[in-house]
């Protein structure tokens, strides 16, 4: 073996294959870093409350993807690799890829549909497919749900598109409507003032449109009173739970009974 000979094709090859690597290597790590940096820049603009953060995560994650591939695609060309048969084979594996996951396209059809025409944001509560969560992202194929006991529940954007969605964070402001029951003895106009003052007094009950409260009917065992009040969506269990615990708090310091279902039992003896 010609050593001389083989550490000359090893400095012809580090001074110029090898050079050219380092510089492809060094152009990668500089770019994908410039790169992320304005794919964060153009997120954070999703934070101002001009812009619509959704359309501006979307962006910034197709953004950084697509450049990252072009760059890399460059390279390789750069280096002196022959991307014609890589083009190919992308393109092959792009029509197996295709037929495997047919199912995924329209999940990505409905990604598209979901933020051309914004039934929901993110941040936004939602129930849809019967779950119910804050909209955390929304992916090119699926949806991204934060439930209150914090479970992170995936929903593919194509059953999304074509459902029922509830979004409950669309308007500032919620309806409350609860049912109370008071015995046929009781007084109900004073159920109804008791009611009433508890609605006037608390804070996060608004007076625009001013609390309804009414007899809604006569019940087997009860007289019903429906309670409908508004408030701001993001008060609306902690008023729920108010009213709840002070209308009966209230009713037991008044003496109205809530009726509730009793069994009677006779024994009968035999002789």
């Amino acid at each position: 073996m010609d050593w001389q000979q083989l550490l000359n094709t090893i400095v012809q090859w580090a001074t110029s294959v090898g050079v050219k690597i380092i510089i492809a290597l060094a152009i990668l790590f500089i770019s994908f870093k410039i790169i992320n940096v304005i794919a964060r820049k153009i997120e954070k603009k999703g934070n101002d409350k001009k812009a619509d953060k959704t359309i501006m995560k979307t962006l910034a994650y197709v953004f950084k993807l697509g450049l990252k591939i072009v760059i890399i695609i460059c390279l390789v060309g750069y280096l002196g690799i022959d991307t014609s048969g890589l083009t190919a084979l992308v393109a092959s594996l792009g029509v197996c890829i295709g037929l495997a996951v047919n199912g995924a396209l329209s999940n990505l059809a409905g990604g598209v549909m979901i933020i051309l025409t914004r039934p929901f944001r993110i941040d936004d509560y939602i129930e849809a497919q019967g779950q119910a969560g804050t909209v955390v992202d929304i992916h090119v194929t699926n949806t991204k749900l934060l439930t209150p006991d914090n479970k992170v529940i995936y929903i593919p954007n194509g059953t999304l598109a074509n459902g029922e969605i509830i979004n409950y964070s669309e308007k500032d402001t919620r309806r409350v409507d609860l049912t109370f029951s008071i015995g046929y003895s009781d007084d109900f106009e004073r159920a109804k003032e008791i009611i009433k003052n508890i609605c006037d007094s608390h804070e996060l009950i608004l007076q625009d449109p001013l609390p309804f409260i009414r007899l809604k009917e006569h019940g087997a065992s009860s007289i019903n009173l429906v309670v409908r009040v508004w408030v701001k969506s993001s008060d609306y269990w902690t008023v729920y739970f108010d009213l709840t615990e002070k209308v009966k708090t209230e009713f037991d310091k008044e003496g109205i009974e809530i009726p509730f279902n009793q069994l009677d039992v006779h024994i009968k003896k035999e002789s």
